[in-house]
């Protein structure tokens, strides 16, 4: 077994610490949340070693004599137990060293590192987009509860939440790119290269994966403000003279925005899933794409890599989520009592 399976097995116990010393509902996410990443990275580890791919059949080709078979099998450590080859391949994991591509023979790293920010950025500004309009309409829709704007807003969040991803994108190319000629159709650009061009190609992917979760955070803040609106405190404070701006913004929605933050990090999986289809659309060069050249080649490290990236960045916003809601929710937040040693 190599060096770095003890060495993360030693890192466990301070890391434990360390989440114990959180805030209690953050601490239990996480140690829940690094259950489910070993869990994950167990699984997709062990899904890959399933599979049958062989690097040597897939590189050497229908020519491969045993010895050449074994001298790669041998090469790409896959001669070890299942077990150590786990462990190994985590180990390196941790430290950012997850392999090589059994094709191009670059570092998965550097491929994800190049495939990932453009991911990044569209499901950052995705989000964004979601909780600008459907923080707006879920607003709008309970201040005007019972009404006619009510029921549109209603009505139009529930048409949206059930058209598909791919479907937006296409209406959005045909009717701004296409007719308008406003927008590019596909491609990318860099924000740091040029953040007006990286705008550009960004806001129509972006929308379209937007949609739904600007639904649902609509009518989750809508239904959680109506309630809202009717407690005692909110009369209290319009009795002692706020304005309904600060009862509103400085009240209400602190102590109704629950639901909808929780749909909000259930939506960062929903838009990295449907980033798949929505990169083949606009061409981005993204880790959807990534993942799927990479599965129909069978290079399964790069399958690898990219499958615990994603599921790292699902789990890192869902503590960013769960800890937002700890922050609205002073009652949540209990001290942690004291942890024995200093650490070390």
């Amino acid at each position: 077994m190599s060096a770095s399976a003890p060495a993360f097995r030693a890192s466990l116990p301070r890391l434990a610490r360390r989440a114990a010393a959180a805030p209690r509902p953050l601490g239990r996410l996480l140690a829940v949340s690094g259950t489910v990443f070993l869990l994950s990275s167990f699984l997709t580890f062990g899904l890959g070693a399933l599979s049958g791919a062989n690097p040597a059949a897939a590189v050497l080709g229908e020519t491969a004599t045993p010895a050449d078979i074994s001298r790669m099998q041998h090469q790409f450590g896959l001669d070890r137990p299942l077990i150590v080859q786990y462990f190994s391949w985590l180990g390196h994991a941790l430290t950012g060293d997850l392999g090589r591509s059994w094709f191009t023979t670059l570092p998965v790293s550097d491929s994800i590192g190049q495939a990932l920010p453009v991911d990044l950025s569209i499901a950052g500004l995705a989000l964004l987009i979601a909780v600008l309009l459907g923080g707006a309409a879920g607003i709008t829709a309970a201040l005007h509860a019972g009404g006619r704007i009510d029921r549109w807003v209603t009505l139009v969040c529930s048409v949206l939440g059930t058209l598909p991803a791919f479907v937006v994108a296409i209406a959005l190319i045909v009717v701004f790119s296409v007719q308008l000629g406003a927008l590019p159709s596909g491609g990318y650009v860099a924000f740091s290269a040029d953040p007006a061009g990286w705008l550009r190609y960004a806001i129509l992917p972006a929308f379209a994966l937007s949609v739904d979760a600007a639904a649902s955070i609509a009518r989750q803040l809508r239904t959680s403000l109506v309630g809202a609106l009717d407690e005692n405190y909110v009369t209290g404070a319009v009795m002692r003279g706020f304005s309904a701006r600060r009862v509103l913004f400085g009240h209400v929605l602190r102590n109704a925005a629950g639901p909808a933050l929780t749909v909000l990090g259930m939506s960062v999986p929903v838009i990295l899933g449907g980033a798949v289809v929505t990169e083949r659309i606009f061409n981005l060069p993204g880790i959807a794409q990534l993942s799927l050249q990479s599965a129909q080649q069978h290079d399964i490290p790069v399958i690898q890599g990219t499958l615990l990236v994603t599921v790292t960045v699902v789990l890192i916003a869902n503590v960013a989520v769960n800890a937002a809601l700890t922050a609205l929710n002073p009652a949540a937040r209990r001290a942690a009592p004291a942890v024995e040693g200093n650490g070390s």
